[in-house]
């Protein structure tokens, strides 16, 4: 009889180590929200999804593919549970969103002052070439006049995006305010790149699940546990930290932003 105890035991505990992680994807090139140091993904999303799934008693693996447009198709197609991202109509279509926002984030209007821009409202970029990474989204108006007007040019990487800013390949990127300001601290060149008063949008950076997952069933206790680590201060915090430490990193070559 204690053998066959011993052995449900073990058999249980075995079962419960095999449990699948969560599969978070995230494409590191937005500081402080994300980004790599060449082994590992650090930031606010990360730090924030693990702390919510670990409240769950799950764990997590962080998946890092491509360009962020992967990133969205693997979570619709159930490849991947999670992401961070803004709601839109057409991603809410596959993805379920937590009510409860991670954080509040400005669109700004990123130029080169050597080629300074003449914009007042959001029509204006139309008369201006554009950078967006693949997959971004800055809401439904900016997405509107971006098809229409056909000025933007795609690429993978933030890097590589700023860099033609900086060369005068394009006019403008239109990017988190934070993120811009704090990514072109050291960029080789960024000392000449500037943000417009103008905001593009304001919107909310949320917690994203697949509807393939079992995790979309969920949505109640994750918005639970976002809403206690908004009021502990707790969100604030990791912001803060996350700042200091890609300061603190950038200051050496990294391999990767």
């Amino acid at each position: 009889m204690a053998r066959a105890w011993l052995l449900a035991v073990l058999l249980s505990c075995g079962a419960a180590q095999a449990a699948p992680a969560v599969r978070y994807c995230d494409y590191p090139v937005y500081p402080p929200i994300s980004w790599s140091d060449g082994k590992q993904v650090r930031g606010l999303a990360p730090t924030v999804v693990k702390a919510v799934f670990a409240s769950l008693g799950l764990d997590v693996e962080v998946v890092v593919l491509g360009n962020w447009k992967r990133c969205l198709m693997d979570a619709a197609q159930g490849r991947v549970d999670v992401v961070l991202a803004y709601r839109t109509p057409e991603r809410e279509a596959t993805l379920a969103f937590a009510e409860m926002p991670v954080l509040r984030e400005e669109v700004a209007v990123f130029y080169n002052r050597q080629r300074p821009l003449q914009v007042d409202k959001l029509e204006d970029l139309k008369r201006y070439r554009g950078g967006l990474l693949f997959g971004e989204s800055y809401g439904d108006a900016f997405d509107q006049i971006v098809a229409r007007a056909g000025n933007i040019e795609w690429v993978s990487d933030s890097r590589q995006n700023f860099g033609k800013l900086i060369r005068g390949r394009i006019d403008f990127i239109p990017y988190e305010r934070r993120t811009g300001l704090l990514y072109i601290e050291h960029l080789p060149g960024g000392g000449d790149l500037r943000a417009l008063p103008l905001t593009l949008a304001v919107d909310h950076l949320r917690l994203a699940v697949s509807r393939h997952s079992p995790l979309a069933a969920r949505m109640a206790e994750i918005d639970a546990e976002l809403q206690r680590l908004t009021n502990s201060g707790e969100i604030e915090r990791w912001l803060a930290e996350s700042e200091a430490t890609y300061r603190d990193m950038i200051v050496q070559p990294e391999s990767r932003p």
